[in-house]
């Protein structure tokens, strides 16, 4: 990837992404961030140095705790990406009494990539629409 690829993040703060792969999106997910280093974001460890949730796969109602509490974790401003058709409706696990039928029931959305599983190129675009939105 060019340098004018870029994404322009640096004047309002640095992107840092936490990624919770809760299922065979996450596989996705992970392949793409290998990649999105070159343009500016980086991958940590650690909720309290993220500002981006990226959450991918199947969110059950036990796992939902797990994932509030990184979320309340992170740094003003934090945003949340939902990655897969699990992440965001349910997917196909939808009538399970053991699902939540999408992360935007218990996190404010920002961006939702749709797919089962989405292409890594698919978090990109959504990472630039999320660009769009805090930039706008």
């Amino acid at each position: 990837m060019t340098a004018s690829a870029r994404l322009d993040w640096g004047t309002t703060y640095q992107v840092t992404v936490l990624e919770l792969g809760l299922a065979c999106c996450g596989v996705e997910v992970m392949a793409a961030l290998d990649r999105l280093s070159d343009l500016g974001v980086t991958p940590v460890d650690g909720a309290g140095e993220a500002h981006v949730l990226v959450v991918s796969g199947t969110v059950t109602d036990v796992m939902l705790p797990a994932v509030l509490r990184s979320f309340e974790a992170m740094p003003e401003p934090r945003y949340v990406i939902s990655v897969g058709a699990c992440s965001n409706t349910g997917g196909p696990y939808w009538d399970s009494y053991s699902v939540t039928k999408g992360i935007d029931q218990a996190l404010p959305v920002h961006v939702a990539v749709p797919g089962c599983p989405p292409r890594p190129e698919a978090l990109l675009e959504g990472l630039k629409a999320l660009h769009g939105l805090v930039n706008a």
